[in-house]
């Protein structure tokens, strides 16, 4: 019998590693398919709004329902599965959480103009915008070792796609968003580490990814050594 849970999905996109990570860390069975966004099949555009990924669609006796924006997705996915907790108790810190969840949405909209433009200048607006808000993060985050401390978050959920782009990134050059900003380089390590984060993309990520830049012209692709 299949799982009632699918995740429909696209093996670079950081807001279905958002929804892998949630289901991981809460232990919940699902199917995830791949598709290519470059030739969306039919179906998909018929249960998709926005025509974006992920989708997650839940089985139910009323029949199929379709779910689309990764943070509803990771809502639903906390309020109705089992396993361990990805949101605080308290309400007031619920929010802040969700908040910072919008706030790495902000950072992957830079980094979508950083990976993407071709023009020098661009790309020099969009490192000093993303190292501004990591900055942000940085007065805001504890002693660790996650988000909120001992606890995995969904914070983290948003947060750990986010920190694999430059593990790709730094084989170009450094473009020293971490170096002034040593908590967030142990959150980046001790998230890289996590096995949900690790299962989140297969193998052939970084390939992938190069290949994505190869496509755009990146200018990124030009600071190698």
């Amino acid at each position: 019998m299949a799982p009632p849970l699918t995740l429909i999905s696209h093996k670079l996109c950081p807001y279905v590693q958002r929804a892998v990570i949630a289901l991981t860390e809460k232990g919940v069975p699902f199917e995830r398919l791949d598709i290519d966004l470059a030739s969306k099949p039919e179906w998909f555009l018929k249960i998709s709004p926005l025509g974006k990924v992920p989708v997650l669609t839940v089985v139910t006796d009323r029949g199929e329902v379709a779910l689309f924006e990764s943070n509803v997705i990771c809502e639903y996915i906390e309020e109705t599965q089992a396993g361990a907790k990805l949101h605080p108790e308290d309400a007031l810190q619920r929010a802040e959480h969700r908040a910072w969840m919008e706030f790495g949405s902000a950072i992957l909209g830079d980094l979508w103009g950083l990976e993407t433009t071709t023009e020098a200048g661009t790309f020099e607006s969009k490192r000093q915008a993303i190292s501004a808000k990591f900055a942000r993060v940085e007065a805001a985050l504890g002693t660790g070792p996650f988000f909120a401390g001992d606890r995995f978050s969904l914070v983290d959920a948003v947060f750990a796609p986010i920190f694999r782009y430059f593990d790709v990134f730094d084989d170009f050059t450094d473009l020293a968003i971490f170096r002034d900003t040593p908590k967030l380089r142990g959150w980046r390590a001790e998230l890289a580490k996590r096995p949900s984060v690790k299962a989140a993309v297969g193998a052939d990520y970084p390939q992938l990814l190069r290949a994505f830049l190869a496509r755009h012209n990146a200018h990124l692709l030009k600071l190698a050594a």
